[in-house]
């Protein structure tokens, strides 16, 4: 299978050719036959790869990856957003909520296959 990276390209310290930006995502070959010196750390993700024939040095901080999947299947798996405001769960209380009261359900992740 070959492995894809979902990276949010707005982050913070991604590091891509902004021309591989679309709808500031960016979807990545991690494939050993198309990266070199792949450097997978629990902060980043560093490689060299070429772009048009050109090589570049890609930098994604692991807060930044949104989805990592298989190209030929499209399964993989969301990752959660790193975000302090989306992970912690809320301590506010509505009035208007009944202990006990159940939340419509929520739409799962969706993973799209970027060719």
């Amino acid at each position: 299978m070959t492995p894809y990276l979902l990276v949010d390209g707005t982050q913070q310290g991604v590091r891509v050719p902004p021309q591989t930006i679309k709808e500031g995502r960016v979807v990545l070959n991690i494939a050993y036959r198309a990266v070199s010196g792949l450097d997978m750390g629990n902060e980043s993700i560093r490689f060299l790869a070429r772009f048009s024939g050109v090589s570049q040095s890609i930098d994604v901080p692991v807060t930044a990856i949104l989805a990592i999947y298989a190209q030929e299947t499209g399964q993989g798996m969301m990752l959660p957003p790193d975000d302090p405001e989306h992970t912690a769960p809320s301590t506010e209380v509505n009035s208007t909520e009944l202990p006990g009261d159940d939340e419509p359900p929520k739409k799962g992740p969706w993973l799209r296959v970027v060719k």
